[in-house]
């Protein structure tokens, strides 16, 4: 099962830290409090399911460095900027930067819950992609290397005969290899390995080794 999201509030204004945890508590979200970047990077768990809602302009280091730090940390948490500025350059910045979104003050508690249900949907989904990228890679380590030939000359639309020319093989050993790839790579059609497939190739640019006529 995993584990409550958990919003994290990231404000040096203890009133406002306060404020937005009542909030939170209030509305039923598990959340903690930090007063500073660094101490949120030091003793939160950067790992965990959730949000980081950040002040933007805070003395010691700005919620932007605390968003770039989160990055070169490998932390993909979702990242809330308020700010009490309408500053337009730095919210681009933000949002180039992966923020999830930039919120002005004052601001209506409403908008802010909207945008924290955004961030945690958002880092869920994230999640869950992540998980199945993980079993397929697993799934495809199992595949030995003419296998994966074969995977590759498949899914680019190459039919069975054209397959065995290419590879120098005959048409019932790529039949063989065909099959035992599909249930290695737990796929009961030609379409779910395609996906599986080009999961791969997205996350690793590995382009099919075969391209159709």
């Amino acid at each position: 099962m995993s584990a409550e999201p958990i919003v994290y509030v990231v404000d040096d204004d203890l009133e406002m830290r306060e404020a937005l945890l009542d909030l939170f508590m209030v509305t039923k979200k598990r959340a903690s409090g930090f007063a500073s970047g660094t101490e949120f990077i030091e003793l939160a768990d950067t790992k965990a399911p959730g949000c980081v809602v950040v002040d933007l302009r805070m003395p010691g280091g700005s919620g932007l460095d605390l968003q770039s730090q989160l990055i070169s940390m490998g932390s993909r948490l979702p990242v809330i900027f308020l700010t009490a500025y309408a500053d337009v350059p730095t919210s681009v910045k933000a949002m180039k930067a992966g923020a999830s979104d930039f919120i002005t003050k004052p601001f209506a508690n409403q908008e802010l819950l909207k945008a924290v249900e955004h961030a945690i949907q958002l880092d869920s989904e994230r999640r869950k992609a992540d998980e199945e990228l993980d079993k397929i890679r697993l799934l495809a380590d199992t595949l030995t290397p003419r296998e994966k030939e074969v995977m590759h000359a498949v899914v680019s639309g190459l039919m069975n005969k054209q397959v065995a020319f290419e590879l120098g093989i005959s048409e019932m050993t790529v039949k063989l290899h065909r099959m035992s790839v599909m249930r290695k790579m737990q796929c009961r059609s030609l379409a779910a390995l395609v996906r599986c497939v080009e999961q791969l190739q997205r996350v690793a640019g590995e382009p099919p080794r075969i391209q159709a006529a």
